[in-house]
């Protein structure tokens, strides 16, 4: 298995991405590391670790801040084009960044493709609930304006999500509504509906309300990505409030710090892809290499993709 990733991307590379590689190694010896960045600093960051690992070298960064498409243009050598084409080429089997998320995605859709059938990508995101497990809801913000459609097959993407990489035998699959009945919600939440009652490659389970995001109502929470990144930001603004400025400990709420989740996959295109948070420190690498490593193992593109020639 070859895993390229960025260690360049993300507020605290490439120390932080160095500690996580550091920390992966010492886990697994099946995987083939390939480092993109910054030759001297991985060398430092990893000492007598890095005979273990390629890198190619670049000092060429995608800001934050920068226009994806423009970006990418003027830096193809930078650590995130470079990996992109590494993945389409197949001369690594996924690719690993906690850099700019729209260069990510736009990279995901042009370079390396989606997979026929799939009409938008995804991104699912952990959501704690209150007995200690997770749920997952997607989409959080790639797709502000969606279709029926779109849901849909966010619904049977999160449902193989589910079963490949979370080890849920059939996950339950929601639709997000302002209640529980079906003729209940706008015009787009309606049309979605009877979409996901007739999809036979998912276990619908019906809607479900905000005040049942938390409740362990269903594994997969399905949503367009405007009402998802709102809900998103503001359970990290209350994360924020209560444990950070107020100083008031939960062991619930604790669950909502975004740093415990390491990398989401890019769900829909042909390869592996993991997007990680901008401010990923060790624990966070060490999890998207994991994710990533686990991706190829259980073959969840491929599998995904037989989904979509069974719909068809």
């Amino acid at each position: 298995m070859r895993i390229a990733l960025d260690m360049m991307g993300g507020d605290y590379a490439p120390k932080e991405a160095c500690l996580g590689v550091l920390s992966f190694l010492q886990k697994y010896n099946d995987c083939q590391l390939i480092l993109i960045g910054d030759e001297t600093a991985i060398a430092e960051g990893l000492g007598e670790e890095t005979s273990k690992v390629k890198i190619i070298h670049t000092d060429v960064v995608i800001g934050m801040d920068e226009h994806p498409i423009k970006a990418m243009k003027e830096k193809p050598t930078s650590s995130m084009v470079i990996g992109f084409g590494l993945l389409a080429k197949g001369d690594v089997d996924a690719f690993l960044s906690a850099g700019n998320t729209g260069v990510m995605l736009v990279g995901a859709a042009h370079m390396i493709k989606l997979i026929e059938g799939v009409l938008r990508p995804t991104i699912p995101t952990p959501v704690p609930q209150i007995d200690g497990s997770l749920s997952v809801m997607l989409d959080v913000g790639i797709n502000a304006d969606c279709k029926p459609e779109y849901l849909n097959q966010f619904a049977t993407l999160g449902s193989v999500y589910g079963k490949e990489i979370l080890g849920i035998q059939n996950p339950t699959i929601a639709l997000l509504n302002i209640g529980e009945e079906e003729g209940k919600g706008n015009l787009l939440a309606q049309a979605t509906y009877p979409l996901l009652k007739e999809n036979k490659s998912i276990n619908f389970i019906g809607n479900i309300e905000g005040r049942d995001i938390i409740d362990n109502k269903a594994d997969m929470i399905i949503t367009d990505g405007f009402t998802g990144n709102i809900v998103l930001k503001f359970a990290e603004s209350l994360y924020d409030i209560i444990q950070v400025r107020r100083n008031l400990n939960d062991a619930f709420l604790d669950r909502f710090n975004h740093r415990l989740y390491a990398g989401v996959p890019v769900l829909g295109v042909q390869k592996p892809l993991v997007v990680g948070h901008g401010v990923s420190d060790k624990v966070s690498f060490c999890g998207m290499l994991e994710l990533g490593r686990k991706m190829i193992m259980t073959k969840m593109c491929e599998k995904i993709q037989k989904e979509f020639e069974v719909i068809e």
